[in-house]
C-alpha cells in the first residue's frame, strides 16, 4: 500500500471520527432543546395603551417528559423567563393553567403532562405606534422531566405581534385561553393554627368539587404531600394543609384544582378562619374499602350487647321471649321491633353528631357525653332502670311477664341504644372516625350497622326458633336473675355519678344526687301503688314535681367547670396541644400520645392494664419517651379537630412516635406490654 494511499485512508478514518464527535456532541445539544418543545405565539394584535398576551406553548417530544408549576413542589424547577421587548413595553406576571399532582418516591411535584400553555399579558404604552409587525423575543428556562430523568433546557424564543386589528391569530388561542384557571373575584383569609395552614376561600355552595387540591404557590410553607382536608360551610371552603416550615407570609396564593382540569386562582389574607362544616374530603382517602368499615361497625355493635349498661336489658329481653304461650309470629314481631328502635336511635344519634359538624361544631361520637345535662339525665335513666329491674316498680316495656307487644319492644329498642352511648367499645374505631369523612348515606349506613350489630342477638333469639329453645325454662329463677341484673346497671348509675363530679364538680354531682334519691322515692310509691292494683302514675309525678323543680333551680347554679388535670398519672405526661406534641416530636425523643375520657370504659380499662404500670413508667423513662394525653371529657375543638384528621371519631386513641417518623396508630384495646414492647424496642434514629 503506498503511502499516499495510507494518508487518505487516515484522512477518511479521521473525517468519520470527527464526523461521529460531532454527532455525539450535538446529540445532548439537540435534547435540551427537543425534549419539551417550547413556542412563542401571540394571542393578538398590539393597540396603544392595551395589553396584548402571548402564549409559550410547551409540546412534549414523547409522553413521558413533563414540565412544572410556577412553584414546582418538592423536586423540579419552575420557569424563568428573561423578555426582550420594544421600549416602554413590560411583561406582567405569567399565569398557569391548573397544574397535576405527580408523587415520586413520597415527593409531591406540581407538573404539566402533554401540551400546556403559559399565557404572559404584555402591556403596550399608550404613545405606541407602528405599522406591520413588532418583534419581541424571551430567553425562557425550564426542566423536562420523566419519572426517571431531568434536563435542564433554554431557548430564545421569538416572535412577531401584528399591529393591524384584522390580524389573523393561532386558532389554538382559544383553548389555551380556556385553559387558564381564572382568578376568583374575592379575597379569602388564612391564619397558621394547629400545626396547619388553614384557609377560608368565597366559593359558592352550588359549585360542585370533584377532588379538590390546593397547589400552594408560596414556597417553604406547606407540607405539599400530605392529605388536604376540606370543609363546606355555606359559601365558605375551608382547607387545612400541615406546615412544612416557619415563613410568615403577608398573603397566601394558588390555584385551587377543581377537578377533571378545572380550577380557580385563590389569594387570601391574614385572618379568622371558621371551624366545623362538611367534610368535602380529608383523611377518607385512606380509609378501609365501605365493605370492612361497615364489618367493624356490626362488630362494634355486637360488643356493646356485653358492656353493663346493655347486656341487664338485652338479658331480660332475651328472658322475656322463653316465657310460656310465646308464638313464633309475637318472637318475630318483638325481635323486630326491637331491631328497629335501635337502628333508629343509632342513625338518629350519628345524624344529629353530623349535622352538628356540618353547622361548625367540633364534636365526635358520644359527643353528648361532654353535657353535663345530658350525663345527669342518663344517671337519672340509669337509677330508674335499676330500680326497676331491683323490683321497685315494673317497667312494662322491661316486665318478664308482660306478653309481647310491638311498641313496647320498640321503646325498649330505643333505651337500650341511648344507654349503650357511655360504652364505648373496640373495632369502632375505624369504622365511626370514616362515618365523620364518608358522604351521609355511607355514613348513615354506618350508624345504622353499628345498630344492627347492638340488636343482632335478641334478633336471631326472636327469628330463630332453635335458639329460643336452647333458653331455660321460664321459672321463678327468672325474678333472681332480673334482680341479679340491678347490680351491673347500678354500678353504671354510680360511674354516671363520678362522671357528673369529673365534669360539673362536688356539688354539681349532689344536687344530682337529691334529684335521683327523689325519682326513687317516686317510684317506690309508684311500686307500692302498682302491686294494690291502684292508679300509680299521679302519685308518682306529685312526689316527683317538687325534685324536678328543685334541680331546674338549683343545678345550673351549682354547674362548676373542671379543669382537665393530669397530676395523678403515673407517667406524669403533658397536656396535648398541636404546638406541644411538635416540640415533643422535635426533640429527637420518642413520643406517646394518648386521648382519653372519663365517661370511656374502654380508654379507663387501657388505662389501668397498660398505661398506668410502674412497668411501662420504668420503660419509658430509660428511653426517653415523652408522654402526653388529651382528655376528652369536656368538648375540646383542638382535640376533637386532631382526631378527624387522623380518621377517629372519639376515643381511645392511641399515637405512638418514633423519632423523625409519622405516628404508629395502636390499637384501641391495649395488651400489658404493649407500651413497654415500643418503648424497648431499637431506635432507628440513633442506632440504638
Amino acid at each position: 500500500m503506498s503511502e499516499a494511499s495510507s494518508l487518505n485512508r487516515f484522512h477518511i478514518l479521521l473525517s468519520m471520527f470527527l464526523a461521529l464527535g460531532v454527532l455525539f456532541a450535538a446529540g445532548p445539544l439537540r435534547a435540551q432543546g427537543t425534549n419539551l418543545d417550547a413556542t412563542l405565539v401571540a394571542g393578538g394584535p398590539a393597540v396603544a395603551g392595551e395589553t396584548v398576551t402571548v402564549a409559550i406553548h410547551f409540546s412534549p417530544r414523547t409522553k413521558e417528559w413533563h414540565g412544572y408549576w410556577s412553584n414546582p413542589g418538592d423536586a423540579g424547577l419552575g420557569l424563568t423567563l428573561e423578555w426582550d421587548l420594544p421600549e416602554g413595553w413590560s411583561a406582567g406576571r405569567p399565569v398557569y393553567p391548573v397544574p397535576q399532582r405527580l408523587t415520586i418516591g413520597g415527593l409531591m411535584n406540581h407538573v404539566y403532562k402533554g401540551d400546556h400553555a403559559v399565557l404572559v399579558p404584555i402591556s403596550v404604552p399608550s404613545g405606541f405606534s407602528a405599522s406591520g409587525k413588532v418583534p419581541i423575543s424571551v430567553k425562557a428556562q425550564w426542566l423536562a422531566c420523566t419519572d426517571a430523568i431531568c434536563v435542564p433546557e433554554q431557548a430564545t424564543l421569538s416572535a412577531f405581534i401584528p399591529s393591524d386589528p384584522q390580524a389573523r391569530i393561532d386558532s389554538r388561542f382559544g383553548t389555551w385561553r380556556a385553559s387558564i384557571a381564572p382568578p376568583l373575584a374575592r379575597t379569602g383569609t388564612f391564619e397558621r393554627a394547629y400545626g396547619k395552614l388553614r384557609l377560608a376561600i368565597p366559593m359558592p355552595a352550588s359549585m360542585e368539587l370533584a377532588d379538590p387540591h390546593l397547589f400552594v404557590e408560596n414556597e417553604r410553607l406547606v407540607d405539599y404531600a400530605a392529605a388536604q382536608t376540606f370543609h363546606r360551610l355555606g359559601d365558605t371552603l375551608t382547607v387545612e394543609i400541615p406546615l412544612k416550615g416557619n415563613a410568615e407570609p403577608d398573603r397566601v396564593e394558588g390555584i385551587l384544582a377543581l377537578g377533571s382540569g378545572n380550577g380557580v386562582v385563590i389569594a387570601a389574607e391574614p385572618g379568622k378562619v371558621p371551624q366545623g362544616g362538611k367534610l368535602i374530603t380529608g383523611h377518607a382517602r385512606n380509609a378501609p374499602p365501605l365493605l370492612v368499615l361497615l364489618l367493624g361497625a356490626l362488630a362494634g355493635g355486637l360488643i356493646l350487647n356485653v358492656m353493663p349498661c346493655v347486656f341487664p336489658i338485652l338479658s331480660l329481653k332475651a328472658l322475656s321471649l322463653a316465657r310460656a304461650g310465646e308464638s313464633t309470629a309475637q318472637a318475630r314481631g318483638e325481635a323486630l321491633a326491637y331491631t328497629a328502635g335501635v337502628v333508629l336511635a343509632t342513625v338518629s344519634l350519628g345524624g344529629l353528631m353530623l349535622g352538628l359538624r356540618a353547622a361548625g361544631e367540633q364534636v365526635g361520637w358520644a359527643f353528648q357525653l361532654q353535657e353535663p345535662g345530658v350525663v345527669v339525665f342518663l344517671l337519672v335513666l340509669a337509677s330508674a332502670i335499676t330500680a326497676n329491674l331491683a323490683g321497685l316498680f315494673e317497667l312494662p316495656s322491661l316486665s318478664l311477664t308482660r306478653s309481647g307487644e310491638p311498641a313496647s319492644a320498640f321503646a325498649t329498642g330505643l333505651l337500650a341504644a341511648f344507654v349503650a352511648t357511655p360504652c364505648t367499645g373496640p373495632f369502632m374505631a375505624a369504622a365511626l372516625g370514616a362515618a365523620l369523612l364518608l358522604p351521609a348515606p355511607q355514613a348513615l349506613a354506618l350508624f345504622a350497622m353499628l345498630g344492627l350489630g347492638l340488636a343482632l342477638p335478641f334478633l336471631l333469639v326472636g327469628l330463630v326458633p332453635a335458639l329460643r329453645a336452647m333458653l331455660p325454662r321460664p321459672g321463678p329463677w327468672m325474678d333472681r336473675f332480673r334482680k341479679a341484673m340491678a347490680v351491673p346497671m347500678g354500678l353504671t348509675a354510680l360511674a354516671l355519678v363520678w362522671l357528673v363530679k369529673q365534669l360539673g364538680g362536688e356539688w354539681y354531682a349532689v344536687v344530682a344526687l337529691v334529684v335521683v334519691l327523689g325519682l326513687l322515692l317516686a317510684l317506690a310509691v309508684a311500686g307500692r301503688l302498682q302491686r294494690l292494683g291502684r292508679a300509680a302514675w299521679p302519685a308518682f309525678v306529685l312526689i316527683l314535681a317538687p325534685f324536678a323543680a328543685f334541680a331546674a333551680l338549683v343545678l345550673p347554679s351549682s354547674y362548676a367547670a373542671q379543669v382537665s388535670g393530669t397530676a395523678g398519672s403515673i407517667l406524669k405526661p403533658q397536656a396535648f396541644s398541636a404546638e406541644a406534641l411538635a416540640g415533643a416530636r422535635a426533640s429527637g425523643r420518642p413520643v406517646f400520645v394518648w386521648f382519653t375520657a372519663d365517661w370511656c370504659v374502654t380508654c379507663k380499662v387501657n388505662e389501668q392494664v397498660a398505661i398506668e404500670r410502674e412497668a411501662t413508667r420504668a420503660a419509658f423513662e430509660k428511653a426517653g419517651v415523652i408522654a402526653m394525653v388529651g382528655d376528652w371529657t369536656r368538648r375540646d375543638e383542638a382535640i376533637t379537630d386532631f382526631l378527624t384528621e387522623h380518621g377517629a371519631a372519639g376515643v381511645p386513641f392511641y399515637l405512638w412516635y418514633e423519632p423523625g417518623r409519622e405516628g404508629e396508630v395502636l390499637p384501641q384495646v391495649l395488651t400489658a406490654d404493649m407500651l413497654k414492647q415500643l418503648a424497648e424496642r431499637p431506635n432507628p434514629g440513633t442506632g440504638g
